[in-house]
């Protein structure tokens, strides 16, 4: 998962040497802190896909961006996902845990000189938590930025979408794509099913039908 930027640009935070992190603060950087999760993604993905999107979208865009400098932190790859601790693989931290992390990670940012950080988040989980983070830091005058990365890409995804009815879905079209793309050797589509229980479901009642007896056939898979 922690993979290199493929233009060769120094742009990882635990790669950068003492002085060049001093000269990145003089260009007033964005810090962007990839935040995921640990959990199943129907049978046919790996653990990883919540953070390993967030942290390849992190690198491409602080190798392709020439218009300011882009740093990438490393990756919090524990995220807030209880509700999945019915399905082998799930490693959680408690809500109070996870917003914790989240704080002291943007305040060590912030204490170091670097003012303009970006959360980005790809667990659906994570998203209020994220956001109860960054309300708790402003009262501290420090400003991370929570941001969720398919809701940049709301219209498009509303109009690529066929099963997953411009959701983000679970493991479904959107994120097996995404992983086939960025990380197929870690893919198994033999494996991929339908899943017809989901399909039951309006997205809006589906959000909240995470029913301990039904976990393992919840919302995932294409």
């Amino acid at each position: 998962m922690l993979i290199r930027p493929r233009s060769g640009k120094k742009v990882l935070w635990q790669e950068m040497l003492r002085h060049e992190l001093l000269a990145a603060l003089e260009q007033r950087p964005v810090v962007i802190v990839p935040v995921g999760s640990v959990e199943q993604h129907g049978p046919h993905c790996p653990q990883d896909v919540d953070i390993s999107v967030p942290y390849h979208l992190a690198i491409e865009t602080a190798a392709t961006i020439e218009e300011f400098l882009v740093i990438v932190a490393p990756p919090v790859t524990y995220g807030f996902t209880h509700y999945n601790m019915g399905e082998v693989g799930t490693i959680t931290l408690a809500l109070e845990t996870f917003i914790a992390v989240l704080c002291d990670v943007s305040r060590s940012i912030w204490a170091n000189g670097f003012h303009r950080i970006i959360l980005l988040n790809g667990h659906g989980g994570n998203e209020q938590p994220a956001w109860s983070a960054a309300v708790k830091l402003a009262e501290e005058d420090v400003w991370p930025l929570a941001l969720t990365y398919w809701h940049m890409a709301d219209d498009e995804l509303a109009a690529w979408s066929e099963a997953d009815a411009g959701s983000i879905g679970h493991g479904g079209e959107w994120e097996t794509s995404l992983q086939l793309h960025l990380r197929p050797e870690l893919v198994d589509m033999a494996r991929a099913v339908r899943d017809e229980w989901r399909l039951k479901f309006s997205p809006e009642i589906g959000r909240f039908a995470h029913f301990p007896e039904r976990r393992r056939e919840m919302a995932h898979g294409v």
